[in-house]
C-alpha cells in the first residue's frame, strides 16, 4: 500500500507542471497584459510601464516563469484587486464555508443515495425502483438554485425551523480557529456554536445534495444490477452464504468502483460550483466571491481561484485511487 500511495504522489508532480505551465500562459495572454488587469483600462502608459517593473514582466521568459513558480509554492497568490487584501488570506477565511457546505452535501447524497440505489435493483420492477428512478430524474431536472428558493421558503421563511441565511448567529460570539465553524466549537468545546453552524448547514445541504443524490442512485442502481447477473454471486449464494454476506462481501463491494468514481467528481464539482447556492442563502464561501470576481475582473482572485480548484481535484482523484486500493486490491497490483 506504501508504494503504490508514492506511486500515486509522483505521478501528481507532472499535472501539477502543466497546470503551472497553463496558469502562467494564461496570466501573460490576460487582455492588454497583466499591468491591463491590475490598473483597469484607465492606466497610463507610465503606470503600465512601472507595473511590469515591479512584476518583472521585462526580464526573460525563464526568469518569470521561475519565479511564478517559487511564488506559487510559497503560497502567494498575489493581492486582490477588488478588496485591496491577499488573495490567500480571502481564500482562508472563505474556502472553510465552501468545503463544510460540500461536506455536508455529500454526506447527505452519499448517506440516501447508494442505499437507496441498492434497494431500487434488489426490487427491480417493484414500487420502490419506480419511485427512485423517477425520483432521480426529477432530481436531475430541478435547477439547483429552484430548489434551494423552495427550501427557504418553505422551511426558513414559512415555518421558521431553520435559519435562511448566513454560517452561523453572529450574536452567538463564537471563537474563531480554524474558519471551519462546525469544527471550531467542537474544538472549543463551544456546543451551541457548533450545533447552530450544523443547523445553518442543512438546508443549502439539502439543495446542493439534490444533483449529486440523483447521480448516484442511478449509478449505484445500475452498477448492482450489473454485479448481481455475474456468476459469482450466483455461486454464492448456492453455496448458502447469508444474504447479508453476498450482499456485503460480494454485490457491494464489486459496485462500489463507479460509484466511487463519481462521487470524487462530483465532490470536486461542488467545491468549485456552490455559487448559486451559496448566493440564495448568503453563505460567506468561496462561490459567492469567485463570482463577484469574474464581474470586477479581478484577475489574481480568479488565477488563486483556478489553482486552489486544481490542486483539489488531484488530491480527490488520489483519494478516489486509494479507495479502489482498499475495494478492489487487484488495482495496487496493476
Amino acid at each position: 500500500m506504501f508504494r503504490f500511495i508514492v506511486r500515486r504522489l509522483l505521478q501528481l508532480i507532472p499535472t501539477l507542471f502543466g497546470l503551472s505551465i497553463l496558469l502562467f500562459i494564461w496570466l501573460r495572454r490576460l487582455p492588454g497584459g497583466p499591468e491591463t488587469a491590475i490598473l483597469g483600462e484607465r492606466g497610463t502608459p507610465e503606470m503600465r510601464a512601472e507595473i511590469r517593473r515591479n512584476l518583472g514582466l521585462d526580464e526573460p521568459i525563464l526568469v518569470q516563469y521561475g519565479r511564478f513558480v517559487r511564488r506559487m509554492l510559497q503560497l502567494d497568490l498575489g493581492t486582490s484587486t477588488s478588496t485591496k487584501r491577499a488573495v490567500t488570506t480571502e481564500f482562508l477565511e472563505r474556502f472553510p464555508g465552501t468545503v463544510e457546505l460540500t461536506v455536508t452535501g455529500m454526506i447527505i447524497a452519499i448517506g440516501v443515495g447508494i442505499p437507496l440505489g441498492y434497494l431500487a435493483a434488489r426490487k427491480r420492477g417493484r414500487m420502490l425502483d419506480h419511485l427512485s428512478v423517477g425520483g432521480s430524474l426529477i432530481g436531475i431536472c430541478i435547477p439547483v438554485f429552484f430548489l434551494a428558493y423552495v427550501l427557504k421558503a418553505i422551511f426558513a421563511e414559512n415555518l421558521g425551523w431553520f435559519p435562511a441565511s448566513g454560517r452561523q448567529d453572529p450574536t452567538i460570539g463564537a471563537t474563531r480557529v480554524t474558519n471551519f465553524f462546525v469544527l471550531d466549537g467542537l474544538m472549543t468545546r463551544e456546543w451551541d456554536a457548533a450545533a447552530d453552524a450544523v443547523w445553518h448547514l442543512v438546508l443549502p445541504g439539502l439543495a446542493l445534495a439534490s444533483i449529486p443524490l440523483a447521480i448516484i442512485v442511478r449509478i449505484t442502481r445500475a452498477s448492482v444490477l450489473e454485479v448481481l447477473n455475474e456468476d459469482f454471486v450466483r455461486t454464492a449464494e448456492a453455496k448458502g452464504l447469508t444474504e447479508n454476506t453476498v450482499r456485503r462481501r460480494h454485490v457491494l463491494r464489486n459496485a462500489m468502483l463507479p460509484v466511487v468514481t463519481s462521487i470524487g467528481l462530483l465532490t470536486g464539482g461542488l467545491l468549485s460550483g456552490a455559487v448559486l447556492t451559496e448566493t440564495v442563502f448568503a453563505f460567506s464561501g468561496i462561490g459567492a466571491f469567485v463570482a463577484d470576481s469574474i464581474s470586477q475582473r479581478d484577475y489574481p482572485v480568479l488565477m488563486g481561484f483556478i489553482l486552489i480548484i486544481a490542486v483539489v481535484y488531484v488530491l480527490v482523484n488520489l483519494i478516489v485511487d486509494l479507495s479502489y486500493s482498499l475495494i478492489d486490491p487487484r488495482v495496487r497490483v496493476r
